[in-house]
């Protein structure tokens, strides 16, 4: 009946499915959610554009993605400059002179690098685990207050059990640049993303509240392909383990004032708040709905970290070792399958940003299509 059924409307099945459908083929696509854009999913809240699942910034220096993206929306001019709460020290992130002004009083990038090269000296040797790499990079003061309790709340593990890898680098910037992206391109679609997946989707058939896996066979006769965009390791039954994840609890309030926090993101950095972070939804867009006036409410959402069990959403892949090996072998039963493709952050148990999520899926729509 069809040529592609796609599993899962998030942005890797929603653009494939675009390109499928824009070459001529029948495509199906279904979600289990009752909705489309999986966690990119905006929903219209008090006039505010919620983001249900998360903060989503999209930003990327792939121009081929960024030209694709804005054939389906119009982005505004966002920046993610998120600040760091420590014990009610405010710091700007990512760590640049307004933080080492605030952190040691030092005024000249001279100062700065100094004082950091201080600090690294502490780690003589290659870094063994999380702790040492972040010393080594940025010294133990601002690894003291804005990494190790924020790490230990995201990863739930003591940042010496947590391998050096994790951070391989931090943005140390001797400017007072408070923009968190090394991007060459940044914003948020006006309307929010709910509206960009819409318009990916438009002509296709999509199906809502259908669960795949409930009956793979039936799904399967119905197409010459499946595109699969769910857990891998849901696909097979769990037969081999389950691979880890860290999943996300979200507090959302609706609070009658205008202005909470001032600022999209707030990261709680000491390891006694419960939450990570506070996002504050309206100010993605500048405070004001699409006809620019003020809003007389605002939404907070704050984020608790959490080891993933089933039944939770699964956000982060938890890329160590072990689970990277276990991904090799349910990988090696991906590949065995016929006229299934695998793909997406959970199909390819891989931490991707939007636009890597987005080249990838349109580097397997021209490798499938043409």
């Amino acid at each position: 009946m069809y040529d592609y059924l796609v599993v899962g409307s998030g942005l890797f099945g929603s653009v494939f499915a675009r390109q499928a459908a824009d070459a001529g083929k029948k495509v199906l696509v279904i979600d289990k959610r009752p909705n489309i854009a999986g966690n990119v999913y905006t929903e219209k809240v008090e006039g505010i554009n919620f983001h249900k699942y998360g903060a989503h910034i999209f930003h990327t220096n792939n121009t081929e993605v960024w030209n694709y993206v804005n054939r389906f929306a119009t982005f505004n001019r966002f920046t993610n400059s998120p600040v760091a709460n420590y014990k009610g020290e405010l710091y700007s992130m990512p760590f640049n002179m307004y933080t080492f002004n605030k952190m040691w009083g030092v005024v000249t990038p001279e100062e700065a690098a100094a004082k950091i090269e201080e600090q690294k000296k502490e780690i003589t040797e290659e870094p063994q685990n999380l702790e040492e790499q972040a010393i080594s990079l940025v010294g133990r003061d601002i690894y003291e207050k804005l990494v190790k309790g924020y790490t230990e709340k995201q990863w739930g593990r003591d940042c010496k059990e947590l391998p050096a890898f994790i951070i391989k680098r931090l943005p140390v910037r001797l400017t007072f640049d408070n923009n968190y992206f090394n991007a060459l391109y940044q914003g948020i679609p006006i309307g929010g993303y709910t509206k960009l997946v819409e318009n990916l989707l438009e002509g296709i058939e999509v199906r809502l509240n259908e669960d795949y896996l409930e009956d793979k066979e039936k799904w399967n006769a119905m197409a010459e392909k499946v595109v699969y965009t769910g857990a891998i390791d849901a696909y097979f039954d769990y037969t081999l383990g389950n691979l880890e994840y860290r999943s996300v609890r979200f507090e959302n309030e609706i609070l009658d004032m205008p202005n909470f926090q001032g600022n999209a993101a707030v990261n709680y950095t000491d390891r006694e708040t419960p939450w990570t972070r506070i996002i504050e939804h309206k100010w993605f867009e500048f405070g004001k709905d699409e006809n620019g006036n003020d809003l007389p409410k605002t939404i907070i959402s704050k984020e608790y970290s959490s080891e993933w069990k089933p039944g939770d959403e699964p956000y982060y892949p938890v890329n160590d070792k072990k689970n990277g090996e276990l991904y090799q072998k349910y990988k090696a039963l991906a590949e065995k399958e016929e006229n299934i493709i695998f793909g997406g952050r959970l199909g390819e148990y891989k931490y991707y940003d939007m636009d890597a999520v987005i080249a990838s899926a349109l580097e397997c729509a021209r490798n499938q299509l043409y």
